[in-house]
């Protein structure tokens, strides 16, 4: 049995996507969730169900805030790579309940930090987010870019996590990969993210809400290029260069931190994200033209050179092909769910 990686967050979108490819290139998985209520828990059941297929996926459901628990599990596993991917995630839901990303985002990724110090965890690459950059209106977005200005709670959680990391990285010379991840999408997706709710409302025949009008840009990032990404990663830790692969480290000083931008490099409008899935669902979205909130930014978009200078690959699917492979996926899965 080969050494297990723990991924959390494993019936999340990413962290399934990611367990899912592991279990195919012959890796044992232990998974991770707490199944919370943000979205529609059914949707992460299925997910489950696709990774229990392979004999070589095991599940835990437990709360990572929970120290206690989270502790235990290292003990008994002492996993040498860890992947960290759980996170009370959504821009907009922090402003409503911010307990909640205090809880999984800092609370939480402080006992992952914890879990792999004391197991000696070879590598920890963990989710962070475009959303660091805040109000950044410097475009392209690099890692050396100023991310001390989030506009949204989230946002400084994800800052906060990649801090952390940092702390432990040159404290307890912790090797430590962040990923500030551009706008992910495509099939088994969240429901409150752009792709669903605007193919969802353009499918029911209701209007599809467009922010600031919908001039707004978004870096799209398709998620196999996402986990193609993570998966290079994984077997390539910080070696304690002050600038390993090209990556950023906050002090430039020799650390076992880096952090990468992993973003598609080609910002889409969203009123054009619209006008491409009208196409591909060939009907005609009602526009719900409103106004900024204050968790928006205006565009996001990746410079990705330091990943493809360390591992040889950066995103790089169109965005109608990563469309088009999610709408014929939430077809399906909406007829197998009717």
């Amino acid at each position: 049995m080969p050494e297990p990686i723990l991924v959390t967050g494993a019936a999340g979108f990413i962290g399934f996507h990611l367990a899912r490819r592991l279990l195919a290139d012959g890796c044992s998985v232990v998974g991770i969730d707490n199944l919370s209520n943000y979205y529609d828990v059914r949707l992460k059941a299925a997910r489950l169900s696709e990774l229990k297929r392979s004999s070589n996926f095991r599940f835990t459901q437990c709360d990572l805030a929970d120290r206690g628990v989270t502790a235990g599990i290292f003990a008994q596993e002492r996993f040498s790579n860890v992947v960290h991917l759980a996170a009370q995630a959504g821009v907009a839901h922090s402003a409503d309940n911010p307990a909640s990303y205090v809880d999984a985002n800092l609370v939480g990724f402080a006992n992952i930090l914890e879990g792999c110090r004391h197991a000696q965890s070879r590598h920890l690459v963990y989710a962070s987010s475009s959303s660091v950059y805040g109000a950044n209106r410097n475009m392209p977005l690099r890692v050396t870019d100023r991310a001390d200005e989030p506009l949204s709670l989230y946002g400084a959680t994800k800052r906060a996590n990649e801090l952390m990391a940092h702390a432990y990285a040159h404290s307890f010379a912790l090797p430590a990969t962040g990923l500030r991840f551009f706008t992910v999408y495509g099939p088994w997706g969240r429901p409150d993210m752009a792709v669903w709710l605007f193919t969802k409302a353009i499918l029911d025949g209701k209007p599809v809400r467009l922010f600031n009008r919908g001039q707004m840009r978004r870096d799209f990032t398709y998620v196999n290029d996402v986990i193609e990404a993570v998966v290079r990663l994984i077997g390539q830790p910080p070696a304690g260069a002050s600038a390993g692969g090209g990556a950023h480290t906050d002090t430039g000083s020799a650390t076992t931190h880096r952090i990468y931008n992993v973003g598609n490099g080609h910002p889409v409008e969203i009123t054009e994200l619209v006008d491409i899935l009208e196409k591909i669902i060939s009907m005609r979205a009602q526009r719900e033209l409103l106004p900024m909130r204050p968790v928006d930014v205006l565009e996001t978009f990746a410079d990705s050179s330091d990943l493809e200078r360390a591992v040889g690959f950066r995103p790089d699917t169109p965005i109608e092909g990563g469309l088009r492979r999610f709408v014929d996926w939430y077809r399906e899965y909406r007829r197998q769910a009717e």
